[in-house]
């Protein structure tokens, strides 16, 4: 169908307002199933997802031009096979909790109909997760795509709708704007009967759904740097650092954003950094870089995001050795000015001395409170005592202990829950600090009997001294007795 550009916003306005309807029935149908009929679908959505997730990923790299196809089959397959293992036990519908010896038991309730936000960034595989965590929770879900990932994202849907319809289920439980424009985004978020916003995305996305009126799980930027401790086994650090930020080069929000150490090992990281395919820039070439990692806004530059070191030295213009894998950019300074301290979703990093481990401890908060507060970063180290003084001290919701911080924090290499969608707490104005998962889209009613009669809740309180005047008669009586009145007269 085409559509004049002029009526574009009102076409989509009103395709957001059929999904509402056609999703509100379909989650009618949906909440009556028990929790064995909730995980057959469940199942069915995940096994699908698997199944196509080398063609998902391929076309997810060819529409957006963000990272590697390799990897977003990695990506495409924790959302789906790892994302299952982890939810399959969970009891999300029906009775989930019950306390026999204390008369009571929770009912996991549906939150209802999810509006999820979907980033250019990790589109089918956020696609994936975000409408398994909803099946699970016994949800139905609108999703909005990026429009730069539009087709991907609406064929990474479509695989799903077709494995509910096979098992009967209403296809409806999962939709997807087709249109995604601003409006009917907005539309969806704003519609009286929405439940829960699921915002996966830049700021001014998790704002907007913040400030919809409708209940929201957003999620903030990262900026986590990678700090590597004096005692840290340097080789094994460096590597795991750089597969974390190669990784579909670097497009995962958890992935680091800079190196920080110590003077006393400065040299042994350079050499390392160097041996391991890193690239000092110098100066001149590290101004060149700089000043095309952010754009006109102030904001990541979106032409440069999950693109090759090689293709962001080309772009800036600078010559680096044919096997350089991360741009590295020596700074000291902290702030919107200075991007190698910001968050940049491609194989760069900005690089940090501090004389001791104290001074490197705050240069990462200092990091983090310029962006990425609540996120996560990762520290090298071997000194226990360290580790735990960075987890009391950092303001952050995941601190990553000798792994690739992306995969970490997203539970892939680590015991985290295995989410795509990672909040960041208050101090990184988010709802929550979790990996969020199918129980974030839940409400919990609990059932209690009553175990106590009022007559047991009141205190015994002892008779009011004022009521008893045996008692007061008896003590003047005995102090008078010991009294020698003779003295007075």
């Amino acid at each position: 169908m085409t559509v004049d550009v002029r009526d574009r916003d009102l076409v989509s306005v009103q395709e957001a307002r059929n999904l509402v309807r056609a999703a509100l029935a379909a989650q009618e149908i949906y909440r009556q199933l028990d929790q064995r009929a909730v995980d057959a679908a469940v199942e069915a959505a995940a096994a699908a997802a698997e199944a196509e997730a080398v063609r998902l990923a391929k076309m997810a790299r060819e529409e957006t031009g963000f990272g590697r196809w390799e990897d977003k089959v990695v990506k495409n397959l924790f959302a789906s096979r790892e994302v299952l293992n982890h939810i399959r036990p969970m009891k999300t519908v029906g009775v989930i909790r019950e306390v026999p010896e204390k008369r009571f038991f929770e009912v996991g309730v549906p939150v209802g109909l999810v509006t999820a936000l979907i980033p250019s960034t990790n589109p089918t595989s956020t696609t994936i997760f975000k409408a398994l965590i909803a099946l699970k929770a016994g949800c139905a879900v609108i999703f909005s795509p990026h429009p730069s990932a539009r087709g991907c994202i609406l064929e990474t849907v479509d695989v799903l709708r077709r494995a509910l319809a096979a098992r009967g289920l209403p296809a409806d439980l999962l939709s997807s704007l087709t249109m995604p424009t601003k409006e009917a985004t907005r539309a969806l978020m704003t519609h009286p009967r929405m439940n829960l916003i699921l915002a996966t995305g830049g700021n001014a996305m998790v704002q907007a759904a913040y400030s919809s009126g409708t209940p929201a799980i957003g999620v903030g930027p990262g900026n986590g740097p990678a700090y590597i401790e004096k005692s840290a086994d340097i080789p094994l650090a460096v590597k795991r650092i750089f597969d974390s930020k190669t990784f579909d080069n670097g497009t995962i929000c958890a992935s680091e954003q800079s190196i920080v150490t110590e003077a006393s090992i400065r040299r042994e990281v350079m050499a390392e950094v160097t041996r391991q395919g890193g690239h000092f820039l110098p100066p001149g070439d590290s101004e060149r870089v700089e000043r095309i990692l952010m754009g006109p806004g102030g904001t990541m530059n979106a032409k440069l995001v999950g693109r090759s070191a090689r293709h962001i030295a080309e772009a800036a213009g600078v010559a680096v050795p044919a096997d350089a894998r991360v741009l590295l950019g020596q700074e000291t300074r902290v702030g919107e000015k200075f991007p190698y301290s910001r968050e940049k979703l491609m194989p760069v990093l900005g690089f940090f001395v501090e004389e001791n481990w104290e001074k490197a401890c705050l240069k990462c908060i200092e990091i983090l409170s310029l962006e990425g507060a609540g996120h996560t970063m990762a520290i090298h180290s071997r000194d226990e005592a360290v580790i735990r003084e960075f987890g009391l001290k950092k303001p952050v919701s995941r601190l990553v202990v000798n792994a690739p911080a992306a995969l970490a924090a997203i539970g892939a290499a680590s015991a985290l829950e295995p989410s795509l969608t990672l909040g960041c707490g208050a101090i990184g104005r988010n709802s929550t600090s979790d990996n969020v998962g199918p129980l974030n889209l839940i409400n919990v009613k609990r059932v209690a009997y009553g175990l106590k009669e009022i007559e047991e809740l009141r205190p015994a309180v002892a008779e009011p001294l004022a009521d008893r005047t045996d008692v007061f008669d008896e003590l003047v009586r005995r102090v008078m007795a010991k009294l020698d009145l003779s003295r007075l007269s």
